[in-house]
Formats: C-alpha cells, sequence, structure tokens
C-alpha cells in the first residue's frame, strides 16, 4: 500500500462485491442459453414433433445473431455507460428467456416463434462481455485486472456445470404438479434471476466515485495508474478515433 493510501486510512473493498455481481451475470447469461438445449429431447421435441433439422435451425440462428451482435455490443455499452447498457442487455436476454414460454402457447408457426425468441436471446446476450469488462477497467487497477477477469469469466463454466444438473429436473418438476408441459417454467425461472438481478445492479453500481460504498483509499487504488497514464499522455499524439477496417486489422 502507497504512503497516500496510509494517510487515508482503511481501504474498503467494494470493488470485489462489483466483481461477484459480473460473476453472477455471466452465470445467468450461460445459463439461460443452455435451457433449449437440456430440454429438446425430452420435453420440447417430443410435444411439437420437431427433429433435429429444426433444433439445428433454430441454433444456427442464435450463433449467428450473436457473432454479429458482438461486433456492436461494445459501441452500444459505450454509449449508454456500465450502469445502463447492463441494465438494457440484461434485461433484452431475460425477455428473451421469458418469450420462449410464451411461443410453446402459439398453435401454429411455433418453430418461428422460438427462432425470434433466441434472436432477442442473442442480441442481449452479447453486452453481457463487452459491459463486464468495461466495468473491470473502471473498478480495478490494471494490475488487477486479469485476475478480476477471470473470476467473473469463470461464470460461464459454472453456468455451463449448474445447468445440467438443474433444468431437466425443474422442468420434471412442473410437469408433475401441472403448470404447463413443465419445460415453459424452466425458461421463465432463469428469465426471472436476470429481473433480480437487474433489481441489485440498480441499487448497487454507481461509478467510483459516485459510491458511497467506496471509500477515498479505494478509489486511490483504483485510480494508482491515473497519474502515470497523464504523465505519458503530455508527451504523446493526440488519440484519434479508428475506423472499423482498421479495427480489424488487429
Amino acid at each position: 500500500m502507497s504512503t497516500n493510501q496510509n494517510t487515508l486510512g482503511k481501504m474498503s473493498n467494494y470493488r470485489w462485491t462489483i466483481c461477484a455481481m459480473l460473476f453472477f451475470a455471466t452465470t445467468v447469461n450461460y445459463l439461460d442459453r443452455q435451457v433449449l438445449s437440456l430440454t429438446w429431447k425430452d420435453f420440447i421435441a417430443p410435444e411439437f414433433h420437431w427433429t433435429d433439422a429444426d433444433y439445428g435451425d433454430i441454433t444456427a440462428v442464435f450463433s449467428i445473431v450473436y457473432a454479429i451482435a458482438n461486433l456492436f455490443a461494445g459501441r452500444f455499452i459505450d454509449w449508454l455507460g456500465t450502469k445502463k447498457g447492463f441494465l438494457w442487455a440484461i434485461f433484452v436476454w431475460s425477455f428473451g428467456a421469458c418469450l420462449h414460454a410464451v411461443s410453446g402457447w402459439a398453435t401454429e408457426h411455433v418453430v418461428y416463434f422460438f427462432i425470434a425468441a433466441r434472436v432477442i436471446l442473442s442480441v442481449g446476450e452479447a453486452g453481457n462481455f463487452p459491459a463486464a469488462i468495461k466495468v473491470t477497467a473502471e473498478y480495478f487497477p490494471k494490475k488487477d485486472r486479469a485476475f478480476s477477469t477471470s473470476i467473473f469469466n469463470a461464470g460461464a463454466t459454472v453456468g455451463a456445470l449448474i445447468a445440467p444438473v438443474t433444468f431437466p429436473s425443474l422442468a420434471r418438476y412442473f410437469l408433475s404438479i401441472g403448470v404447463g408441459n413443465g419445460w415453459e417454467m424452466a425458461f421463465i425461472v432463469i428469465g426471472g434471476l436476470g429481473f433480480v438481478w437487474m433489481g441489485m445492479w440498480m441499487f448497487m453500481y454507481k461509478k467510483p466515485h459516485e459510491n458511497p460504498r467506496v471509500n477515498a483509499a479505494e478509489i486511490a487504488y483504483i485510480e494508482q495508474d491515473k497519474l502515470r497514464e497523464e504523465d505519458k499522455a503530455v508527451s504523446e499524439k493526440p488519440e484519434r478515433k479508428m475506423s472499423f477496417i482498421e479495427c480489424l486489422q488487429y
């Protein structure tokens, strides 16, 4: 700890609470995308008499739209800011998750309703990693960013591990008590987790300088690179915006 931080007293550690929130958001992100594959064979396909080709069409659309949306998600987060951008991203993907259940109540062209739900899900989920990385840059100095990124990124693996032991059992439970065909509630439950996260994020997240839970010592720790960057900027040429084509060169 630097002398300046010693004079500011004991440092708070709220940045790790924010990191935990990013971890849970990433976990929910990967839980959402697993529900279809885990309820498809035993629940959805028998109900609608769908084939593997139908499943392939639905998942292919998700993958293609997700890839395209990733190209623009970062710009969207930069435009709205981390708090609003993350809220919008998780709102869209949670809404998309719940929309799968509504698709099951359609009487005709059900596969197209599912495709629409997957499109909405993929567009929202594309915002998770750009938003999480930007939050990490706001709350952690450079020397801690790789570690904090690895923590929230672990949510992807945790979500992939939890989903197979959770959603099939959840669907069977709701089926046994007569709530629809079971699989609809699996989508609604995981979509609901996203809305719960949104409520927590609204009250817990503010920029470090605006957050009463972050004291002066922690702000000094977070911004320890700032002076070095300002000194470096004086001796360098002003930054310019790069075109999209130039970005592809890197």
